[in-house]
C-alpha cells in the first residue's frame, strides 16, 4: 500500500465495569477498578496509536476512573466517547421504581428498551461525559454491539456524530437476540437519519472467501437466516485481538486490505487489561501475553503498510468528505 493511500487504524476500548463475561449484567453494586490498568496503553501510544475510549456511565460517574481517562486524553490525545450500558445507566425505569429491579439481569436486549427510556439513558450518559471534559462526546458505541435501526434517530438527537457499533457479517436470529448487521460494508460510510448524518466506522470483519456472503443470500429464506446467524463462527474473521492468535490477526488484515479495505478498527475491553477481571484472562501472565500480541501485531502492521493512526473523531474529519452515504434493509442503517 502506497504512502498516498495509507491504511488507517482506529484503536478503541470499551471502558466499563467488571463482570460482563460471566453471563450476568449488574444494575448496581458493580466495580470499575479495572480502569486503573488503562495506563498500560501508554506503550501502544508511543507506537503511534490514538485511542478512542468508549466509556460507560459506570466509569464516567467514578472519580478515580475519570482520572485515568483524563491522563490518557491529556498525555496521548485519547478521545473520550460514549458507551451505553442500558442495564445500569440511569434512569433504570422511567417511573422511578428502581429498587424493584434485581441487582443483576441475565439478558439485556436493547430491543426491549422503549425509545423514550433509551433516550433518557442516553441523555444521562452524555451529560456525564460533558461533566468530565467540558464539551460533548461525539463518538458512540452501543453496549454488546446491540444497535438497531430504531436507535439511529435517537443517537442523532443526542448529538452523536460518529458511531462504531456495527459488526459486518453478524446477524442474530431475532431482534431480542441482537441486531442484523450482516450486509453492512467493511469501510466507513454515512447513515442519514432525518436531517442528520452519522459517520459509521464498522468493526473490521472479512469473509474467508469473498463469495460466501453472496452464496448465503441465494439460499432459501429459513436456511439463509440460520447460516447468517452462525456465519461469524465459521465464515469470517474479525479484528478482535483477545479472541484470535497473532497469525489470524495478520490474516484478516491482509485479506481486508487486499480487498480494498481502508480502515482497520481494532477493539477490546478495559477489563481485559486487568488480571482476573475476565475469565479468559485469569492472571497477569495472560494479560501480558495479550498485550504482547497486540504490540507484535502493531509492529507487523507498520512493517507491511503505510499506517495512519487516528481517533474516531479524527477519522470522521479525515474520511468523512469522501465517504459514501448508504442505505440498506438491516440495522446497520437508518
Amino acid at each position: 500500500m502506497s504512502a498516498q493511500q495509507p491504511l488507517y487504524l482506529v484503536v478503541s476500548l470499551d471502558v466499563e465495569e467488571e463482570g460482563l463475561f460471566g453471563g450476568h449484567y449488574a444494575r448496581r453494586g458493580f466495580s470499575t477498578r479495572n480502569t486503573a490498568s488503562l495506563n498500560t496503553l501508554e506503550p501502544f501510544c508511543s507506537m503511534g496509536i490514538r485511542p478512542t475510549l468508549f466509556c460507560a456511565h459506570s466509569v464516567l460517574a467514578d472519580p478515580a476512573s475519570c482520572e485515568s481517562l483524563s491522563m490518557l486524553r491529556d498525555r496521548h490525545h485519547a478521545e473520550i466517547g460514549a458507551h451505553l450500558h442500558h442495564w445500569n445507566t440511569p434512569p433504570l425505569p422511567l417511573d422511578g421504581t428502581d429498587n424493584t429491579l434485581p441487582d443483576t439481569a441475565d439478558r439485556v436486549p436493547a430491543a426491549a428498551v422503549s425509545d423514550t427510556l433509551f433516550s433518557a439513558k442516553l441523555a444521562t450518559l452524555m451529560e456525564a461525559g460533558r461533566a468530565l471534559q467540558g464539551q460533548p462526546m461525539t463518538s458512540f458505541r452501543m453496549g454488546r454491539w446491540d444497535l438497531h435501526r430504531s436507535h439511529w434517530p435517537l443517537l442523532a438527537a443526542a448529538g452523536i456524530l460518529c458511531d462504531a457499533s456495527v459488526r459486518p457479517l453478524h446477524s442474530a436470529a431475532s431482534s431480542m437476540l441482537g441486531p442484523d448487521h450482516f450486509d453492512a460494508p467493511g469501510n466507513p460510510y454515512w447513515v442519514t437519519t432525518g436531517q442528520s448524518k452519522i459517520f459509521e466506522v464498522p468493526l473490521t470483519v472479512t469473509p474467508l472467501t469473498p463469495q460466501l456472503p453472496r452464496l448465503l443470500r441465494a439460499l432459501p429464506a429459513t436456511l439463509a437466516a440460520r447460516a447468517r446467524a452462525s456465519f461469524k463462527t465459521w465464515g469470517a474473521l474479525a479484528l478482535l485481538p483477545v479472541y484470535h492468535p497473532l497469525w489470524a490477526m495478520c490474516a484478516v488484515t491482509r485479506l481486508y486490505a487486499a480487498r480494498g479495505g481502508r480502515v482497520l478498527s481494532l477493539t477490546w475491553h478495559s477489563s481485559e487489561m486487568m488480571p482476573g477481571c475476565t475469565p479468559h484472562l485469569p492472571d497477569a501472565a495472560a494479560v501480558k501475553n495479550f498485550t504482547g500480541k497486540v504490540g507484535k501485531w502493531l509492529n507487523w502492521l507498520h512493517r507491511h503498510y503505510s499506517v495512519c493512526c487516528l481517533t474516531m473523531d479524527e477519522l470522521r474529519h479525515e474520511l468523512g468528505p469522501s465517504a459514501p452515504t448508504l442505505h440498506g434493509a438491516g440495522d446497520w442503517s437508518s
